[in-house]
C-alpha cells in the first residue's frame, strides 16, 4: 500500500498549525506535506515536527513575496506563483531562496513551484520562455543540496487561467529544460519533476490508470496527490475508485509519497475511514 502523507494545510485545521503534525502522527499517516509554512518560524516548525517524529516531505515555494511575512499574505491575497509571469523575475528568486531555506532547515526533500496564471490578453507561449528560464535557474540553485524542484498541473476550474493545466504539458517542459541544457545530478537524479495530482489529472483529463501507467515508469514523477472528485473531499467517493488506484501504483512499483490533500466533508477525523481500509 502506498505511504500516504497528510497535508496540513487542508486537514486536520480543527487544531492549529504547529499541533497538526502530532495529530496526523497519532492518525497514522507515515509523512506530511504543507501548502506554505511560512507563517510560522523554521525553529517552531523543527520542534513541531521533532515531536510528531514524521518527515515534512513536500511543501510549496511562495507564490509572491520576499519574506516570510510577505509569502504567508500571499495567497489570501490572490496571488497563484510568479514563476510564470514576466517581469517579477526578481521576486520570484528571492521567494524561492526563502523556500530553500525552510527546506533545508526543516529537511524537506520536494519545492513545489507554482506558475501562476495568465494575465489579461496573455498566451501561454508568451509566458513559456520566462517560466523555462525561472525553473532553470531554480534548479541550478538546487543542485547539490539534495532537493528536487516540482511542477504541478493544475485545473482551470479551481484555478482559472493557470498556466500549467495538462499532464503532458508538464513532461513537455521537463523536456524542454533537457533539451536546453539541463543535466541530471551525478547520481542521474532529475533536479525538476512532475507533480502529479490525481485529482486535478482527473477534472482535465481523465483516464486515470493509463495516464499513471504512462508517467510513473518514467522516473520524472516526484509526488502523486490525492481526493475525490469533483468534491476534492475525501478519497472514498466520486468518479475515482481510489483502492483500484492505490493497487496499480503498488503494482507500477511507486515507492513514494502519496499527498492526503482534500477538504474533509465532515471533520478530518471523522472521514479517515479511506485511510482505516488502505491499511
Amino acid at each position: 500500500m502506498p505511504r500516504f502523507a497528510a497535508n496540513l494545510s487542508m486537514l486536520y485545521t480543527e487544531w492549529p498549525l504547529l499541533q497538526r503534525p502530532q495529530a496526523a502522527a497519532e492518525d497514522g499517516f507515515e509523512g506530511l506535506e504543507i501548502q506554505f509554512p511560512y507563517t510560522e518560524p523554521v525553529a517552531a516548525w523543527q520542534d513541531a515536527l521533532a515531536a510528531a517524529g514524521r518527515p515534512l516531505v513536500l511543501m510549496n515555494a511562495p507564490v509572491a513575496g520576499r519574506t516570510p511575512a510577505e509569502a504567508a499574505a500571499a495567497w489570501t491575497a490572490g496571488e497563484r506563483g510568479v514563476a510564470a509571469l514576466p517581469g517579477r523575475e526578481d521576486e520570484f528568486r528571492a521567494g524561492f531562496d526563502l523556500a530553500c531555506q525552510y527546506a533545508l532547515a526543516l529537511g524537506v526533500p520536494r519545492l513545489h513551484v507554482l506558475a501562476g496564471c495568465l494575465p489579461p490578453g496573455a498566451q501561454r507561449s508568451e509566458l513559456q520562455p520566462t517560466y523555462l528560464a525561472n525553473l532553470r535557474w531554480a534548479a541550478e540553485r538546487l543542485r547539490g543540496s539534495g532537493l528536487t524542484l516540482l511542477i504541478e498541473p493544475i485545473n482551470l476550474r479551481d484555478m482559472p487561467g493557470y498556466f500549467l493545466n495538462r499532464q503532458d504539458h508538464g513532461h513537455e517542459i521537463l523536456d524542454l529544460l533537457e533539451a536546453g541544457g539541463l543535466q541530471p545530478e551525478a547520481d542521474g537524479r532529475r533536479l525538476v519533476q512532475v507533480q502529479m495530482d490525481l485529482y486535478h489529472a482527473q477534472v482535465v483529463e481523465g483516464d486515470i490508470s493509463r495516464k499513471l501507467e504512462r508517467w510513473l515508469g518514467s522516473g520524472r514523477v516526484g509526488h502523486l496527490q490525492i481526493a475525490a472528485v469533483p468534491d476534492r473531499g475525501e478519497p472514498d467517493a466520486g468518479e475515482l475508485h481510489h483502492p483500484h488506484l492505490f493497487r496499480l501504483i503498488d503494482a507500477l512499483g511507486w515507492t513514494g509519497w502519496v499527498g492526503a490533500e482534500y477538504r474533509p466533508r465532515a471533520g478530518t477525523r471523522a472521514g479517515l475511514g479511506w485511510r482505516h481500509a488502505a491499511g
